[in-house]
């Protein structure tokens, strides 16, 4: 049986900068809306006295860990973190104390060469968060046109040759069906620059699998609902993994809207329900980086809800 403490699921990142900029209150009510391998959701839950955390993932491995906590403060749902606002309200709670998400892949997900996140491994195409979700990246992959394959390079992955790299998809599936990394690689590999070749890979892999999960539409839906999910005065902490994902939530937490356009009421303040506690985003020690190379990349925000 998969357990939070047999497993290494995932290595949470910047756990206590998360849990010190969520400033938990012993009765709170929290969520954590990408519970994976519950390192962040332990170390909330090691606060609480009387509070609650409500915790999402729709990874049906972090159920399974979800369900070796055994704490009663905790309700586990495994669903995107779509349905936060929904659940809540089922169980009577109308606003939360904070929230936290831990966006993108988990190391379990990455590590495991049959779920298809990896450069590294060969497997089958399919990078589904959601097992149960019908879109893989196979199907991308052997079915989308060149101009939406080109589209989709170039907008999730900032892929350098886009409209060529989607010809040659769609020249190689019109021989043979892609349905493997390894393959997918071998009609990338021509593309990259050798001394960056892994970078590359990573993009292309990066931009099938936002698309799989539909990452940016999710994100975008969980910031425009946040100012009615917390109450003023709570806290949202968001870890990002690649600049896509953390421009959305710098534009929210400094403008109130996804596109950062600056909205202002009659005496110029800027209307937004949030205030980022710091400029800038907070990033892993160097003593953590050499324990969680992972976390290089990560960049978190924290926001406060303003009345």
């Amino acid at each position: 049986m998969v357990t939070a403490d047999t497993v290494p699921y995932h290595i949470p990142v910047m756990v206590d900068a998360v849990t010190n900029g969520l400033n938990i209150i012993p009765t709170g009510i929290y969520a954590d809306a990408t519970f994976g391998g519950g390192g962040h959701a332990k170390q909330i839950v090691a606060k609480l006295t009387r509070g609650h955390l409500f915790a999402f993932d729709k990874d049906p491995a972090a159920a399974a860990i979800a369900g070796s906590l055994n704490a009663t403060c905790v309700t586990f749902t495994r669903a995107p973190f779509l349905f936060v606002q929904e659940c809540i309200h089922f169980y009577g709670i109308e606003q939360l104390d904070g929230l936290v998400a831990d966006l993108g892949t988990s190391s379990h997900q990455i590590d495991c060469p049959e779920r298809g996140f990896s450069t590294r491994f060969n497997g089958i195409l399919d990078m589904r968060m959601d097992p149960q979700s019908t879109l893989t990246a196979k199907h991308i992959v052997n079915t989308y046109s060149h101009m939406q394959l080109t589209e989709l390079l170039y907008t999730y992955g900032e892929v350098p040759e886009a409209p060529s790299i989607a010809r040659a998809i769609v020249e190689a599936r019109s021989c043979t069906p892609i349905t493997t990394t390894h393959a997918l690689k071998t009609i990338v590999q021509p593309f990259s620059k050798k001394v960056k070749e892994n970078q590359y890979f990573a993009k292309v892999f990066q931009a099938l699998r936002i698309e799989v999960n539909r990452e940016l539409e999710e994100l975008k839906a969980l910031l425009e609902c946040s100012a009615a999910l917390i109450k003023p005065g709570g806290r949202m902490a968001i870890l990002s993994y690649h600049s896509l994902e953390d421009r959305l939530v710098k534009n929210f937490l400094n403008t109130g809207n996804v596109s950062g356009t600056v909205m202002q009421d009659v005496y110029g303040n800027p209307l937004r329900p949030f205030v980022p506690i710091q400029k800038k985003p907070f990033v892993a020690s160097t003593e953590e980086i050499r324990t969680n190379p992972r976390a290089r990349s990560a960049r978190l925000r924290i926001g406060i809800r303003i009345q």
